[in-house]
């Protein structure tokens, strides 16, 4: 009897009786349980994460800086109910701190009271970091855990993105103040340049006026040197001058006393007496023809006339040690009768010779008429002139004493001045060193202001200035400046879909390992007909592979339309199971065909380490050495990345691998089987009276 003939006696007897038909039944729906339930119970836990209960707590009492206020923690708790990422429950610390120890709550986040004023002080003398404080209790679920921590770190990240911008943003405004101010200080600076240069040329007349100024001082001092010998000069003159008005004075005001009263006595008589000589002297002089006759007697008045004019001199002006100030006038009145008794001598002698020049004598008498004239009209007032002549002297005297004392005061003065004049001479010299240094100074200073103009201006360009846009997308930047630019080639598009890879064979496998339990390995029938090995193998699969593609089919059928698995090769997905249903049929029954009862325990343990070595949750190089050795030799960890490029998407390389893996797999276990079932038609004590049944 052919190897499928024997397969299909072998499902009809399934339909004998209700129980066979249940038990059928079952075999097809175990896949699906394992299946369809495992993903069903993990399809998209992450949709849901809104049903988990979470304590909130705002303790936050905000904060104020650059004249904002900041209320962190409320926008921290806005954003949070927004996401809507847990069930939020606003509580205080201690019902937060209660809740997650009994596990009413799963976590807590808390924002401390000063959490606003942390972040705010990042833009102050003293930057704080500020801290969202969670408390969660593995107790509970230690995947709530791992979820949280994964969901409060964007929550941190999202929170110091924004800080960061507003800490930026004032960095950027700052740098626009420092570059408009450095602008500022460039133009000063240009300005400086201006006026140091002007206090350059200033600097350098100084020194120039100064260096003037120290030849002059130098002169004035000289000057003031002789000016002061001068002064002593002038003041022991000016004392003589002032002793000998003082002398004068006593001397003058002594005559004084004695010939005013004289004067006054006889001014009608020497009037009288000048007129007299000045009418004789006209009279003469028109008459001179009468002259000659008069002149003897003419020459005797006039000597008499002048021998009184002598003897009131020598009374008045030669007896005294001073002349009387009316002195001058007597002598010339003496004189000039001395002069008229001369003339009148050589009038007579001219007359008596008969020789003299008439000419010359008219001279001499009119310039007798002239001075007598001029006698007889002083002499009402002589008494007077004396008098203001005495005035003045006393005046005179007066002046010489005070200009003593001023020369005095003088000279002391010059000897101040001359002293002062060195010191001045002296300061003036350090000056003029001083304003050569201070020119030379002032140079170097024209230099180094046009030198810090220049670096002013150049920094002042190389200072950013931003506008508003532009302080906006670089603080963008900066707040963020490494982004996650996540590219899914084949993105799962949930959490089931992720994991079917690994449930899916999974189910299969139990599929096979159950159907074994129903199903003999080696067919009754075709052994004890005698079948060759190869038949009876193959007998024994067959309806194992049968069962397969029904429990796939109805597998992936729930799956796709119940569950809502997309796959991105769904044809290919369920021909390739089919295979994997057929593979792992083949090792099922070789296992059980070889060691009987012990082999379906060898069935489990075989599927726990496919399970723990295939990669189906976290990548195979996360676990110990162990199973990462056999990880290459186990069906399963093909199946799964194969099921995963068929699923999502992806290369077809894995795909064919596997293929050929499972081929080999499947003609290896069929070997295998019908090596043991040659063995199987030769019935020994063991197998009559087996030491373990299950």
């Amino acid at each position: 009897m052919r190897s499928p003939r024997l397969a299909a006696l072998e499902l009809r007897r399934f339909g004998r009786g209700k129980l066979p038909r249940a038990a059928l039944v079952a075999l097809l729906v175990l896949p699906l349980l394992y299946g369809a339930l495992y993903l069903w119970s993990f399809w998209d836990p992450y949709g849901r994460l809104d049903r988990i209960p979470v304590a909130l707590v705002n303790d936050d009492k905000g904060a104020t800086a650059g004249g904002k206020r900041i209320t962190a923690g409320d926008d921290i708790v806005g954003g949070l109910r927004d996401s809507k990422t847990f069930e939020w429950h606003e509580v205080d610390a201690a019902e937060a701190r209660k809740g997650v120890e009994n596990g009413t709550y799963y976590l807590s986040l808390t924002m401390p009271a000063d959490f606003s004023r942390r972040v705010a002080s990042s833009s102050g003398d003293s930057p704080e970091t500020g801290a969202l404080q969670v408390r969660t209790n593995d107790a509970n679920n230690y995947i709530v855990g791992q979820i949280s921590r994964t969901v409060f770190s964007e929550v941190r990240t999202a929170a110091s993105t924004k800080t960061s911008r507003s800490f930026l943003d004032r960095i950027f405004i700052s740098f626009s103040d420092i570059h408009g101010q450095t602008v500022k200080a460039a133009n000063g600076a240009d300005r400086l340049k201006g006026g140091i240069g002007k206090a350059e040329k200033g600097s350098k007349d100084l020194a120039d006026g100064l260096t003037d100024a120290k030849s002059g001082s130098g002169k004035l001092s000289k000057g003031l040197k002789k000016l002061n010998t001068g002064a002593g000069d002038l003041e022991d003159g000016s004392q003589q001058v002032s002793e000998g008005t003082q002398t004068l004075a006593d001397n003058v005001n002594g005559v004084y006393d004695k010939v005013g009263p004289f004067l006054k006595d006889n001014e009608k008589t020497i009037g009288d007496t000048a007129q007299l000589v000045a009418d004789s002297a006209k009279a003469v002089g028109h008459n001179l023809d009468v002259l000659v006759k008069a002149a003897p007697g003419a020459a005797r008045t006039a000597h008499a006339a002048s021998e009184a004019l002598d003897e009131v001199y020598r009374t008045h002006c030669e007896a005294t040690v001073l002349p009387d100030p009316i002195c001058p006038d007597l002598k010339k009145a003496k004189e000039a009768a001395a002069d008229v008794a001369t003339v009148a001598d050589d009038l007579n002698t001219l007359i008596a010779d008969q020789d003299g020049d008439l000419k010359t004598l008219r001279a001499n008498l009119g310039t007798l008429q002239k001075q007598a004239q001029a006698l007889a009209d002083r002499s009402p007032h002589l008494s007077e002139d004396v008098d203001d002549a005495v005035k003045k002297i006393n005046k005179l005297n007066d002046g010489a004493g005070k200009v003593a004392a001023g020369a005095k005061k003088l000279h002391t003065g010059l000897g101040t001045a001359r002293t002062g004049a060195a010191d001045l001479d002296e300061g003036v010299g350090k000056l003029k060193t001083g304003a050569e240094d201070l020119n030379g100074g002032m140079y170097k200073l024209v230099d180094g202001s046009g030198k810090l103009a220049g670096g002013l201006h150049d920094g002042a360009g190389r200072i950013p200035d931003y506008d508003k846009k532009d302080r906006d997308q670089r603080t963008e930047v900066m707040a963020d400046p490494v982004q996650l630019a996540s590219r899914d080639l084949h993105k799962a598009p949930n959490y089931g879909t992720g994991f079917a890879p690994y449930f899916i064979p999974l189910s299969l496998w139990v599929g096979a390992m159950v159907a074994y339990m129903l199903i003999q390995p080696l067919n009754r029938r075709a052994l004890a007909a005698g079948s060759a090995a190869w038949r009876i193998a193959l007998a024994g699969w067959l309806p194992v592979v049968a069962v397969g593609v029904l429990q796939t089919a109805a597998l992936m059928a729930v799956l796709h339309w119940a569950i809502g698995l997309q796959m991105a090769r769904a044809a290919g997905t369920v021909g390739f199971l089919f295979l994997v249903a057929a593979c792992f049929g083949a090792l099922v029954q070789w296992l059980n065909a070889r060691f009987g009862a012990a082999g379906r325990i060898l069935v489990l343990a075989l599927l726990m380490l496919q399970l723990t070595s295939a990669g189906g949750t976290y990548p195979v190089q996360t676990s110990p050495g162990f199973f990462n050795a056999i990880h290459p030799f186990l069906p399963m960890s093909y199946v799964v990345a194969a099921l995963r490029r068929l699923i999502t998407g992806g290369g077809l390389g894995p795909v064919w691998q596997a293929c050929a893996v499972l081929i080999a797999f499947t003609a290896g276990a069929l070997a295998l089987t019908a090596l043991s079932a040659r063995r199987s038609q030769v019935w020994t004590l063991d197998r009559l009276h087996p030491e373990l049944s299950l």
